[in-house]
């Protein structure tokens, strides 16, 4: 695992957010395989992995209540084909072709696993809830990345590599305060506390105020088959699910934070806000 400027991060933080992900992956492979299934990660990749290509597929996981932000895997064509044929308990062939009802069922597999894993980070995180989508590869740029890949000994050979938003791992570093890591017993809190409760709130919210985040405008998507993406060339024209007179969409980090019309400003595209998304309560601690 690395972070943007190649230094190893540090003890806890995403590293033990990404372990909490290798133990369900691990965990619900077990439980589908009748047998015990290694899962691994590590910070470099396996030395045959490819580069992105566009048979890959793509998986967000967004991450809302007491922790926000978003991961991503990558999952190249022979693990999609090998994770979906154990899910599917079906014959095993790495270059089987990519069928739809394999994106399913990984994309399910995964959703199996994000439960698994927010059950595992309630003690440690509270109430985090994780919505498991495939897709396009993700907008917003990474803040850590890595790999996690299957044990030596387990019944299919697989890899895929993770990505943790700058959003989340900022989150994620707030979170780590002095007196929840293991070893530090918290100070206890009285009902007579409630200002300083909320002091520590905010010094907590100050930590992110200073992370840049970036920011999309979306006019519309659409869901493409990768025949006709094969099919692009100079002069194609792609329909979106979009009316024109339709306002766009501005995104944080690919959240849906606003909506607006489009506008030039000094020779540049600009949004003129005409609605704010209201953000879902934290759940409490």
């Amino acid at each position: 695992m690395s972070s943007p400027d190649g230094s190893p991060p540090e003890p806890g933080q995403v590293l033990d957010w990404v372990l909490t992900w290798v133990r369900s992956l691990g965990e619900v492979l077990s439980q589908i395989a009748g047998t015990p299934f290694a899962v691994e990660s590590t910070q470099n990749g396996p030395p045959d992995s490819l580069p992105p290509m566009a048979t890959d597929v793509h998986a967000i996981a967004n991450a809302a209540g007491s922790l926000r932000g978003e991961m991503s895997w990558r999952l190249p064509q022979t693990a999609v084909a090998m994770l979906a044929q154990l899910f599917l308990s079906e014959t095993q062939d790495p270059n089987a072709e990519l069928k739809p009802d394999y994106r399913e069922a990984v994309e399910e597999l995964l959703r199996q696993v994000a439960g698994h894993a927010a059950t595992a980070m309630k003690p440690r995180w509270g109430e985090v809830q994780l919505h498991i989508a495939t897709g396009a590869a993700p907008s917003w740029p990474p803040g850590e990345t890595g790999w996690i890949v299957s044990g030596a000994s387990a019944p299919i050979q697989f890899w895929l590599e993770w990505q943790v938003s700058a959003a989340l791992g900022a989150a994620l570093r707030a979170a780590e305060a002095p007196s929840t890591r293991p070893g530090n017993a918290a100070p206890p809190a009285s009902a007579s506390e409630p200002a300083a409760a909320a002091l520590e709130g905010a010094g907590k919210l100050d930590l992110l105020m200073d992370v840049e985040l970036d920011v999309t405008l979306r006019f519309g998507g659409r869901n493409m088959r990768l025949s006709e993406i094969l099919e692009l060339g100079p002069g194609s024209v792609i329909e979106l699910d979009r009316n024109v007179e339709e306002p766009a969409d501005l995104l944080l980090d690919g959240k849906l934070i606003a909506r607006g019309e489009v506008v030039v400003v000094d020779g540049n595209y600009g949004l003129r806000v005409l609605e704010v998304i209201a953000a879902p309560p934290l759940a409490p601690h």
